[in-house]
């Protein structure tokens, strides 16, 4: 039988942990009403700060008995944060959703009013730059000072000779099967 608060305490914890999570016996506290809550230090990992808890009634003329074993939170053990109802986080996430929405159509407003700003900006200085250059400007269809729009037209004119030269080949292809097809008639018309 054990004689001290702290022996009944370790044979307490004993019976929901393991006697390696059980550390040296860290304190007491009278919690008054004859009820003292002897404390033990916790071995567990994933549990830092925490220590096991054993509250004792020790009354005159009876035998200490265990109240309640527990593993509580020391100070500065680490914590969950507080438990919110789901219908206020949800509240707080949607309002949060609405403030983002707000934010970002505001941001599309102010890029569609800065590219108005800078396309008149741009039209403007390209006015002027015209002015200066003459007739000789570069537009959006020169690379490296070669005019793209010449050399489609170079092409196409390359493109209507071929043709050109092409069509005059089939007709006079066209021209010498039509003689030989007719002799060809003629021949087959006198066999028959």
């Amino acid at each position: 039988m054990p004689d001290s608060l702290h022996d009944i305490g370790r044979e307490a914890l004993l019976e929901i942990t393991s006697a390696d999570t059980i550390g040296a016996e860290a304190g007491q506290k009278d919690e008054g009403d004859g009820v003292v809550s002897v404390y033990f230090e916790n071995l567990m990992t994933g549990y830092p700060g925490w220590h096991w808890t054993v509250s004792i009634a020790s009354l005159e003329g009876e035998a200490p008995s265990v109240l309640e074993t527990e593993l509580m939170p020391a100070d500065g053990a680490l914590l969950a944060p507080d438990w919110v109802p789901w219908s206020d986080r949800l509240a707080d996430y949607k309002a949060a959703q609405d403030a983002l929405g707000e934010a970002a159509a505001d941001a599309a407003l102010e890029d569609a009013d800065s590219e108005d700003e800078s396309d008149d900006d741009s039209d403007d200085e390209t006015d002027d730059d015209a002015d200066d250059l003459g007739s000789d400007i570069v537009h959006g269809g020169d690379v490296d000072g070669v005019d793209i729009d010449e050399l489609d037209d170079v092409e196409s004119d390359e493109e209507s000779a071929d043709d050109d030269e092409s069509d005059d080949n089939d007709e006079s292809d066209d021209n010498d099967g039509d003689a030989v097809s007719d002799e060809d008639l003629d021949e087959n018309e006198k066999t028959y």
